[in-house]
Parts: structure tokens; sequence; C-alpha cells
């Protein structure tokens, strides 16, 4: 597909139905023959017969996430997380919506989540504009059959460690937005919190074999991670002011210091605001993968399953999405991660030889006929196929 604005995220049915999302725009299905029908506009977007006029986008913010019950058949349900103006001064929440058998309608929104944070204003920091930062890709684990939803610190330096706001989290639900049980959080901890202390988590994918859940992150000028989750447990970033020794930061958010929009060296930003802080939180989850130190927009993630894909199959795929900011190199591609069994670490890295030029790979998707497909900020879904 070419042509379209900003496409964040696709969901498949078993026939290769896909609905899609484009951050500006909406929500909007493509059917097996080709044909593309709208079925969710936001205020602002033209082309919808139904627009939710609570939905807007906003510097990184929009409509993102999408995902389909796995029940789909006989409930008709997906899923999408995307930024409202229902409640001051706005934000994030996860929709459950009810497709119509024709594929031509979405009907009985009920807002399952509805207090994920949502960055109002803007602040002294790079990227600094209003809706920096809200994580928003909602995914099934095949395993336990509940709905994961990350989200991000919206450059907020309390947000990532608190125990009852829903930024800087991985939250764990049924499809009702009730937490499942054996999310593992601490005393005191929101029951909805698997995982806690994260930048801005924008990957999620499950291991085939064991199911185990795995990130991607956007590191903060240094260190994109992949991390296995365990539950309850801490992701190590706290960008208060105060915390590892730093002392006051812009607008009480550490996240880029020690000096914020100058190239420096990236081991030792790490050093000074670690990506995972494990002086501070020394029981913190550790990174497989830390992309040789670089930020370089590591996002979505996904596993390709199947004997097609050869030495390939069971590996992570990543989406990055860089643009050479601060003198960082590019790195627009998609990396192949072999994950250790342990989760602890990587086996090997290697790049994936693409068949479209570079760009910003927003979202990886394994569909249903065992090909991966690619939504890039440019304006394409491209599906790649195993040669």
């Amino acid at each position: 597909m070419s042509g379209l604005e900003g496409p964040w995220d696709m969901a498949f049915l078993d026939d290769g139905t896909m609905f899609f999302t484009e951050k500006c725009r909406g929500l909007s299905v493509r059917l097996p023959s080709g044909d593309v029908k709208p079925l969710l506009g936001m205020v602002r977007s033209s082309g919808f017969d139904n627009i939710a006029y609570d939905l807007f986008c906003e510097g990184q913010a929009g409509m993102m996430g999408v995902a389909v019950d796995p029940d789909f058949a006989s409930n008709r349900r997906i899923y999408v997380m995307s930024t409202s103006s229902l409640t001051a001064p706005a934000s994030n929440r996860v929709m459950r919506l009810e497709v119509s058998e024709g594929l031509d309608a979405v009907s009985n929104r009920t807002d399952i989540v509805a207090d994920i944070p949502f960055k109002p204003r803007s602040s002294a920091h790079p990227f600094g504009g209003p809706g920096a930062h809200n994580g928003g890709r909602v995914r099934f684990n095949p395993g336990d059959g509940f709905l994961y939803v990350t989200t991000g610190d919206t450059h907020n330096g309390v947000v990532p460690q608190s125990p009852t706001l829903m930024g800087g989290k991985v939250l764990r639900i049924d499809t009702d937005g009730n937490a499942a049980a054996g999310n593992g959080a601490p005393d005191g901890f929101d029951a909805r919190i698997f995982t806690y202390g994260h930048r801005n988590v924008q990957g999620i994918a499950f291991r085939p074999g064991d199911n185990r859940a795995v990130v991607a992150e956007h590191g903060p000028w240094h260190s994109d991670e992949i991390t296995a989750l365990v539950p309850g447990g801490n992701g190590g970033w706290d960008p208060r002011p105060g915390m590892g020794g730093r002392p006051d930061c812009p607008d009480n958010y550490c996240g880029y210091s020690p000096n914020q929009m100058e190239g420096m060296d990236p081991g030792e930003r790490a050093a000074f605001m670690p990506m995972t802080d494990l002086n501070s939180f020394p029981d913190a989850m550790p990174p497989a993968w830390n992309n040789n130190r670089l930020s370089q927009g590591t996002g979505s993630a996904a596993f390709l399953q199947g004997e097609q894909w050869g030495d390939w199959n069971g590996r992570m795929v990543v989406g990055i999405m860089g643009i050479g900011f601060g003198g960082t190199p590019v790195g627009q591609r998609i990396d192949l991660i072999d994950l250790a069994e342990d989760g602890l670490s990587v086996n090997d890295v290697s790049e994936m030889p693409l068949p479209m030029e570079p760009g910003r790979f927003r979202s990886v998707v394994l569909g249903p006929d065992g090909n991966l497909y690619a939504a890039m900020d440019e304006g394409e879904i491209y599906q790649i196929v195993p040669n």
C-alpha cells in the first residue's frame, strides 16, 4: 500500500483482512481483494463517515496500536489505542470496538483503559512538543490470551516509577480492561501494571515456544533496548532530578541529560542517565541488547515463524526509525535479533536486506500468510516475503 498518512500499526484476520491505523486519520481495513474501507476517523480527518471527534493527533500522539480479539469470529471485537480529549488535559485510551459483518463499520465503542497519560504542553527537551512518548502498542499474547498495552513516560520525571500513573508501563489486562491475575506488581501499585520503569515502549512481541513477552524500547540519546519481561519487573528508567546523583534538570526531567542538544559520547551519557539503572535498582530487568549504545528509534517488534524463513525462523525483528539526530547514525533498518534462551543476552544481531528504500519502520507484523508486513512513516506498507 502507498499514499497513506503516517501508518502506525496493522492487525490481521486469518483470511488476510488487515486493519490498519494512520496516526492523524484513523482506523481503516484492507480486504483480501485489495479494497480499503474507512472505519473510524478523528477530528480534522476526511474520508470517514464515522468520526469520533474526541480523538485527535498532536506530535507523537494520535491513533496508534490495533489488535484483533482472539475470539473475533464470535465477538467481532478489535482494540485500538488513541489519544482522546474526553478528559482534561487529554489522555491515551484503549478502545474496544465491534466490527460489522460486512467489515464496513465499527460500533459499540467501549474505552477499557482511559487513564494513560498524555503530554499536554511543550517542555525544554529535544522533540519536546505536546504529545511526546506515548508508547502505543497493543498486542494479545497467544499464550495467556491477555492484552498487553505499552505506554510512555510523556517527558515527566515522576511517571515511570509511579505506582499509580499508567505511563512508562506495560499493562496486562483482560478484554474489559481489568487486571490480569499474576501481574506481580509490587504492593501499592495499580494491579493492571505488568512491568514499570520504562521510557517509551513501542514494540512488544511474544517469543514462539514459551510466549515470553519481549519489548523494544527507545533510548535517550543512547541505548535502545530489547528486554525480556518478568511479572512485576522494573525497567530501571528513572529520570527524576536528584536520583543517581543527578542535579536539577529542565522541567524536572533528566531524560536527555547531561547536555540535551549537543553531541556527546553515548557511553558518557549512559553513565550519567542510564536507560536501565542497575545501581539504583539492582533487581531491574537487564536488557538483552542495547543497540551498541546508540539511540536510533528502535520501535516495533515481531517474531518470525515458519520454515520458509530458514535460519531466521524464531528470530525477533525490530523496526528502527532513526533520523540521525545529534550526529547519531541514521540507521533506518530492520534488525534480526537471535535472543538467547534465558532472554538475558543475544546470540547474534544482523540486518535484514531491504527490498525497499530505507525509511522509518514504524510497525512490523507477521501476517497470517507467514510473511512480514512493515509500515513506514513515509506512507507505505510493504509485504516482505522470504526468498
